[in-house]
């Protein structure tokens, strides 16, 4: 399947959103061979001498995953006084060692470049390509392609970064460094946090207090600072659970498929490659929240659930250690419509949490840290006190604008690719009755061509909008 670069995802006025930085003039910047426009004020640390050292306004985040620390690595390149809260940098949130790369588009790519150009190059350099290769969906029985989507022509069009894949340990590792140990504080998990008088002070599990004018809430799905917002309310559960796994088997195809997600009644697989001769792997099977294998058991389920489908998926499963196969009920939430109140705002999972089968969460939230810090240097901070905190509190606002509508269909694409990727049923199923016996001669199912003229022609338009309408370029 061709996709051309400049295709556009249009919507009629009633959808149309701002989706572009306006105001900034173009600039040319560089990621190792590719070129990349970065609509600016002044190139995200390029200023920071001509306003004469650090900045009035402090901002304090609550997380240390991807989203925290991208932010804090922009406010920090932009002469920001920061601070990162984070109750536990070896667990990466819990994700662990084994949970798997982090897929980055080429969005999310440009994003890096533009905050800094150094450690975009690092992360590149960690990751594994996966973007000039064939991605797509496959029957998960027969293994023959349903679809296939171009990640390249989109981003090589644009003089872009391919989309890439990278280990979350080694995104973290860069990052921490990056952001440096004075910025960053371990063990220090945010539980509460008190505004007044236009402050905000956080107020940390063992009983330390910091405060500042802006506190962040990058702390995920389980958020403490969105709690402390707009209440506690449970998460949505998907109908889900996920095992994921990672092998050193290196599969015959490597070289020519990036990623397949494999379809299947109720169930669905997704294999990657993810660079140093190892594969990543997710089985997602449809059951009841909190039902957990008994230790060991992991595998054996794994082979009978999906042991009638195609080699691809079997052997990936059988090659996996059993102590490499991890277990994961998969949650998101509803959208909400504001983020923030005064000056507490929310970004990445912690705003809005959403199902991994598109890979766009951890994109999303590199996203909303470009687009905070762009609204936060407006602030004119030559005036009293009473004027800042306005100022804060408006910029605030204007970065949940800015985002909301992008995220807002992202989520829902999130949510409806899940749906889809549930209901494929490739064959019809003619019940107990009398028919049944047509059942065995595994009879095409008719929405099964119109699904996939769907997708050939909606998805490429709606990847070329993913990886070029965040208006970096």
């Amino acid at each position: 399947m061709k996709s051309s670069g400049h295709q556009s995802l249009t919507f009629s006025s009633q959808y149309l959103c701002p989706i572009r930085f306006s105001g900034y003039r173009s600039k040319k910047v560089s990621l190792g061979s590719y070129s990349i426009r970065c609509e600016e004020s002044g190139h995200l640390g390029s200023d920071e001498e001509k306003r004469g050292g650090k900045k009035r306004v402090r901002i304090l985040i609550a997380g240390g995953g991807v989203g925290g620390l991208v932010l804090a690595l922009a406010a920090k390149k932009r002469g920001y006084d920061v601070k990162v809260f984070e109750k536990d940098l070896s667990a990466v949130r819990g994700e662990g060692l084994h949970r798997g790369p982090i897929q980055l588009l080429s969005s999310a790519l440009a994003v890096l470049e533009a905050i800094d150009k150094d450690v975009a190059r690092q992360i590149v350099e960690a990751g594994c390509v996966t973007g000039d290769r064939i991605n797509g969906l496959a029957d998960g029985i027969s293994g023959e392609w349903f679809t296939k989507f171009d990640l390249l022509t989109p981003a090589v069009t644009r003089g872009l970064p391919v989309t890439q894949v990278i280990c979350r340990i080694a995104l973290q590792d860069i990052l921490v460094s990056a952001v440096g140990q004075d910025i960053l504080s371990n063990n220090s998990k945010v539980v509460d946090f008190v505004e007044d008088s236009g402050k905000v002070k956080v107020i940390l599990e063992d009983g330390r207090q910091f405060e500042g004018d802006v506190l962040v809430g990058a702390d995920g799905i389980w958020s403490k600072v969105r709690s402390k917002l707009f209440g506690a309310q449970p998460a949505n559960y998907s109908n889900y659970t996920c095992y994921s796994g990672l092998t050193s088997f290196r599969p015959p195809y490597i070289d020519s498929v990036g990623y397949r997600v494999f379809l299947g009644e109720n169930q669905y697989f997704v294999a990657s490659d993810v660079g140093s001769g190892k594969m990543q792997w997710y089985a997602f099977h449809k059951e009841a929240p909190m039902s957990h294998d008994p230790p060991g058991d992991k595998k054996e389920r794994l082979l009978k659930l999906f042991g009638s489908w195609c080699s691809e998926v079997v052997t990936l499963i059988s090659e996996t250690p059993e102590d490499m196969v991890l277990q994961r009920d998969i949650y998101d939430r509803d959208m909400i419509y504001s983020w923030g109140v005064g000056h507490v705002t929310l970004l990445g999972d912690a705003a809005h949490p959403m199902q991994p089968n598109l890979g766009q969460g951890g994109c999303m939230a590199i996203e909303d840290c470009y687009q905070l810090i762009l609204e936060l240097d407006k602030i004119n901070e030559n005036g009293a006190d009473v004027c800042l905190s306005n100022e804060v509190a408006s910029a605030l606002k204007r970065y949940e604008e800015k985002r909301m509508c992008r995220v807002r269909l992202v989520h829902a694409m999130s949510r409806m690719a899940s749906k889809m990727l549930a209901d494929y049923r490739p064959y019809m199923d003619f019940g107990s009755g009398p028919l049944s016996h047509l059942s065995t001669r595994r009879i095409r199912h008719p929405a099964i061509p119109i699904a996939r003229v769907f997708l050939q022609i909606f998805f490429p338009q709606y990847m070329s909008w993913m990886i070029a309408g965040h208006g970096l370029w």
